[in-house]
């Protein structure tokens, strides 16, 4: 918005020019959301607690966390507002790629509102039932996948249906539309991975930054002409403004974390972590990355893969290979403290996503 309000007047004032630029709207963008939450934090929490809208403990998780018990959840709306406001302000709103992203987020958070909405009432860490939370979740992913398969075949110029494969320059298979279920398995297996990993003070959401960041410099780069030619990436202008959006991912996501550092004052809740992984797969499919995506965010693979292992394991043997899952918790078992854990699951982050970044040159 204030890019349609600001460019014409750069003529005037020189000073206002900077607004054309992508790298300084993105800056602006991350820390108008750091401001946000750092500012709306506080106010939040107050009125989360007035309300008495507190977190449910699991009865079978691990019982340091039973001292958990009432702490306030949803903090996910103080995640979404930060990162729809400077979005909404800084982007360029003629950008199909930015209202994508923006009604994909949205409507992920809206599922995961509801989940925590009925956990909290009912006092009790069971809230929206598995299969209509699915259910939800592939409506709006499918959504996405037609949004796109649609848009390539109205401007096959601009958008794609091709598949990028890392470590393979001259493999670009298109699979028209079959991309509507793959889009769909990759938002929804992205919303559920951050889900999972939403079990220790701070560990989704510095791990979710880690990734975010790590997509804002794959928006940028795919957005430039020559880092895009340099790179032998598929050269895409219109994602450019994409990179505002992750940007204001990363800001909003630091300022949470300011709050939600061990000990936690606030939860993000379902409503947070399902919108940030639906932000992370769409983002993924929107700029060609897909298949990058599960590099970028390994700890939430590791995650999402330890719950499948510990279901089909106990389900075929009746033993479990792991002390409990997600992953997490089995090291909190294992004796680790849980700051630990969650400095050593970020260190795997980052680990990860420098790795993601190299592969754009080893092809």
């Amino acid at each position: 918005m204030l890019l349609q309000l600001l460019l014409p007047l750069g003529d005037q004032v020189g000073g206002l020019n900077v607004v054309r630029y992508i790298t300084f709207r993105t800056a602006v963008a991350s820390l108008t959301a750091f401001a946000l939450s750092l500012v709306l934090g506080p106010w939040l929490i107050a009125r989360l607690r007035r309300f008495q809208i507190g977190q449910v403990v699991r009865e079978d998780g691990p019982t340091t966390h039973k001292a958990k018990a009432g702490t306030p959840t949803m903090g996910g709306l103080l995640i979404l507002a930060s990162v729809f406001v400077p979005t909404l302000l800084w982007a360029d709103l003629t950008s199909a790629y930015v209202w994508i992203a923006v009604a994909a987020t949205a409507a992920f958070g809206g599922i995961g509102f509801l989940d925590d909405y009925l956990k909290v009432t009912r006092r009790t860490h069971y809230g929206l039932a598995a299969r209509y939370k699915f259910a939800g979740q592939i409506l709006v992913a499918g959504a996405v996948g037609v949004a796109i398969v649609v848009l390539a075949d109205q401007a096959p110029a601009r958008y794609s249906t091709e598949l990028i494969l890392p470590f393979f320059k001259n493999i670009h298979p298109d699979i028209g539309w079959f991309y509507v279920p793959f889009a769909g398995l990759v938002l929804v297996a992205a919303s559920n991975t951050v889900n999972l990993t939403d079990g220790l003070d701070g560990l989704a959401i510095s791990t979710f930054a880690v990734s975010a960041a790590t997509f804002t410099a794959l928006t940028y780069v795919i957005g430039h002409a020559v880092f895009a030619q340099y790179l032998l990436l598929r050269f895409d202008p219109f994602a450019a403004e994409l990179t505002i959006f992750c940007g204001a991912l990363v800001g909003a996501s630091l300022g949470f974390l300011w709050w939600n550092a061990h000990p936690a004052d606030i939860f993000m809740g379902d409503v947070g972590s399902l919108a940030l992984g639906g932000a992370l797969g769409t983002v993924a499919v929107l700029i060609k990355q897909e298949l990058l995506l599960p590099i970028v965010g390994g700890v939430f693979v590791l995650e999402g893969l330890s719950v499948i292992i510990q279901v089909a394991a106990f389900r075929l043997t009746g033993r479990r290979v792991f002390r409990m899952a997600p992953l997490h918790h089995h090291f909190e078992l294992l004796g680790w403290q849980e700051p630990k854990v969650i400095t050593r699951f970020l260190i795997a982050a980052i680990l990860f996503a420098l790795f993601s970044l190299t592969t754009l040159k080893l092809r």
